[in-house]
């Protein structure tokens, strides 16, 4: 069970984070992009299911919090 809830919540940020990605990169807006990126890339590194959903939660909500 805890190997399906990583996949599945690693593959709903990874979702998001292409949304991010490809919004910052048309925009030409940091923030996004790198948000983006971060959103791929940080569900390979955390093998705990509630820090994943945290981690992710906190990285989704940086675009709308920080403007620049």
């Amino acid at each position: 069970m805890k190997g399906t809830s990583l996949l599945i919540w690693g593959t709903l940020f990874g979702a998001v984070g292409l949304g991010f990605f490809i919004y910052g990169k048309k925009q030409r807006s940091v923030v996004p992009l790198f948000t983006g990126i971060a959103l791929f890339l940080f569900p390979y590194f955390i093998q705990n299911v509630y820090v994943l959903v945290i981690v992710g939660v906190i990285l989704v909500a940086i675009p709308y919090i920080v403007r620049i």
